[in-house]
């Protein structure tokens, strides 16, 4: 017994049966945990600009996008699908028309031309998947050496860096109290508490938070199953007012959210290199990026088609593989049947909707931190030469793109104005600037001690 506690302490899990089925499932909670702050943040933040996106709808789809997800990548990713917050800008700019077809137009409907946009965005990963499969992996991966995908790694966690600053100063002491006991859980913690931790750094914090009546209970009202204010259970909205939920398409709406897609889609690239450095598989290659992309670009038409947003692969979880050392999908796929259970109970959205933001702002310090130092892990196990000028100008270009242009970069294209995120902008650049600098060398796989992206994960 002692030895295998040691086991899961140091060793990663890739068969988490191992562990009986009741870890199983609590490990599926821990992914759920993670991933629900900011997928349930995306609807908030969405009907603030004056759209109805459904927190229930967002639930459903993460879950159903992530379990397609894991199909089309022959059950061997990872990775959970949670609502994107690259398209934010998007929504705030639809809720903002105000011209032509859109003048005096209901909100509801408004949400329809969104999605709408949003299809074809997740039909873009499509497009760039049929090139993956056609030119080969090799020859597109040549323009994303780890000179470029590890400083966007980087970035992808310096990005969400403010927002765990500003959910944490709402409460200070009680964001320490969550950090605490996940540093404490995931050092010293023996057995299953090491690899719960960020479970724990939610559960105690809230228990904590009840005791001091800092958890607002004032608009739950359930009566019975279906009664109440917020019911204990309740179809989404794309069940109850289906002609109200599928997409709409216009020009003007495509034209303001399709474009986001660039920004996602380098999002998606990053997040598979730093899936595949925590884990130790390039799943790059197998079971194939044209299969990843495909997966999120599909769950992302589908969850927009019927009123959802746009699904994205979350860091978040990619923090808790390497917290926890179990790498086993199906406790991903755990996590993704708690979602679609749970976007089916109106009360239960209501009460994690509770969960104080100092909270989810002292777990996502160190979530956050994780991706950023996975992405210094991958730039140094992969040996990059930054006694190399050509490599440190694109990893200099690339970060200070991705943290000076933060309001993105707009741009006009007829009535419509488009905004590429920081990361975007970041992405391109680094991309442009590794593929006409000359001295590049790197050929995906071919060598063991190249700077290489097929060596992924391998220490």
């Amino acid at each position: 017994m002692k030895e295998k506690t040691s086991a899961i302490g140091q060793q990663p899990i890739r068969d988490a049966r191992t562990l009986g089925l009741p870890k199983m499932l609590v490990l599926g909670l821990q992914h759920m945990f993670a991933m629900f702050g900011a997928t349930v943040l995306v609807p908030i933040l969405v009907q603030s600009y004056g759209l109805p996106l459904s927190i229930q709808t967002t639930l459903f789809f993460a879950g159903i996008g992530t379990l397609f997800f894991h199909v089309c990548t022959k059950m061997k990713v990872p990775a959970f699908l949670g609502s994107s917050f690259a398209f934010l800008g998007g929504f705030a700019a639809m809720g903002a028309m105000d011209s032509g077809i859109y003048a005096a137009m209901e909100a509801s409907e408004k949400l329809q031309y969104a999605c709408g946009g949003i299809v074809v965005a997740g039909l873009l990963y499509v497009l760039l998947a049929a090139i993956i499969k056609a030119v080969g992996v090799h020859r597109v991966m040549h323009y994303l050496p780890p000179v470029v995908t590890g400083p966007i790694i980087i970035l992808i966690g310096l990005n969400l860096a403010p927002s765990a600053v500003a959910n944490a100063s709402s409460c200070w002491w009680l964001a320490l109290v969550s950090i605490a006991v996940i540093v404490v859980a995931n050092i010293w913690g023996k057995g299953m508490i090491k690899i719960i931790p960020i479970l724990l750094g939610v559960v105690i914090p809230y228990v904590v938070a009840l005791v001091f009546r800092m958890v607002d209970f004032s608009g739950l009202d359930v009566q019975g199953l279906f009664g109440g204010s917020t019911p204990l259970l309740g179809f989404q909205p794309f069940v109850t007012n289906f002609s109200g939920s599928v997409a709409k398409f216009d020009v003007s709406a495509i034209l303001v959210m399709a474009p986001i897609a660039i920004a996602s889609m380098m999002e998606h690239i990053g997040d598979m290199s730093a899936i595949s450095a925590t884990v130790g598989e390039n799943f790059i290659e197998d079971p194939g990026l044209h299969r990843t992309l495909i997966g999120d670009g599909i769950a992302t038409s589908l969850s927009a088609m019927f009123g959802g947003p746009a699904n994205t692969t979350y860091g978040e979880n990619t923090g808790v593989l390497v917290l926890s050392k179990v790498h086993d999908p199906r406790v991903i796929r755990l996590a993704a049947v708690y979602a679609v259970i749970l976007s089916f109970s109106p009360a239960f959205a209501y009460l994690v909707n509770t969960i104080p933001a100092a909270i989810i702002g002292g777990v996502s310090f160190i979530l956050y931190g994780m991706i950023s130092a996975i992405g210094v892990r991958n730039v140094v196990e992969n040996q990059v030469d930054f006694t190399n000028s050509r490599n440190l100008i694109i990893a200099a270009v690339i970060l200070v793109c991705g943290l000076g242009f933060t309001n993105g970069l707009t741009f006009q294209v007829g009535s419509a104005s488009i905004t590429l995120t920081s990361l975007a902008i970041a992405a391109i650049a680094g991309i442009i600037l590794n593929a006409i600098l000359p001295g590049n060398d790197f050929h995906f796989g071919k060598s063991a001690n190249s700077d290489a992206s097929a060596n992924l994960g391998q220490y």
